[in-house]
């Protein structure tokens, strides 16, 4: 009997520190590592400012997935879905099958072709969110939480949110804790290893 408590004590109490710590999981963030040149990252990998496009450090593996953006500061500026092979450096993005982006004159495009647009008088401003929702076929746009009934599709392969700026622009991401409810069915984006 002494000896059942003190492996009890032993292994919990006093006796022996066995903590053994939960692995961290990491932050959904804008990756500093598929950014353009000209690119600033700031506010923990929240923020884009400069001239230039930067993926999400997430790929889109879940079947539907939910993110905003903020417009802090107008200009140039895009959000969507991009592929790894989309080229960064070059605003607007929507030019090649690699991306695909609502831009801020409320045209949606993917391989140089527009393939929706906002209505004239629901044109994002500075201030709003824009919320995306992707399933894997469809990316759908969302101005301050209303669903703007702007559908677009076409981009295949992995993606990963992407956001552009120029010309003064600053947008803000969200991939948690939103502005808005998502809608059903919809959450934030999951680590791989999270969805198992």
């Amino acid at each position: 009997m002494a000896a059942l408590f003190t492996c009890c004590f032993g292994c919990c109490g006093e006796g022996g520190s066995r903590h053994i710590p939960l692995k961290e999981m990491p932050t959904v963030q804008l990756d500093t590592h598929h950014m353009g040149t000209d690119v600033v990252i700031v506010k923990s990998g929240r923020r884009i400012c400069g001239t230039g496009g930067c993926l999400a450090n997430a790929p889109l593996h879940q079947n539907k997935s939910y993110f905003e953006f903020k417009i802090q500061s107008s200009g140039v500026w895009g959000i969507g879905v991009a592929t790894q092979k989309v080229n960064l450096n070059q605003v607007p993005l929507g030019r090649d099958t690699n991306s695909l982006v609502l831009r801020h004159d409320g045209s949606v495009y993917h391989n140089n072709e527009e393939k929706n647009r906002l209505p004239a008088n629901s044109l994002p401003q500075e201030g709003d969110i824009v919320g995306m929702t992707y399933d894997h076929v469809e990316l759908n746009l969302y101005l301050n939480g209303k669903n703007m009934h702007c559908p677009a599709s076409g981009i295949r392969g992995t993606v990963y949110p992407v956001v552009y700026v120029d010309d003064s622009a600053i947008l803000d991401c969200q991939f948690s804790d939103f502005y808005h409810t998502p809608p059903q069915g919809f959450e934030k984006i999951l680590f791989e290893q999270q969805i198992f």
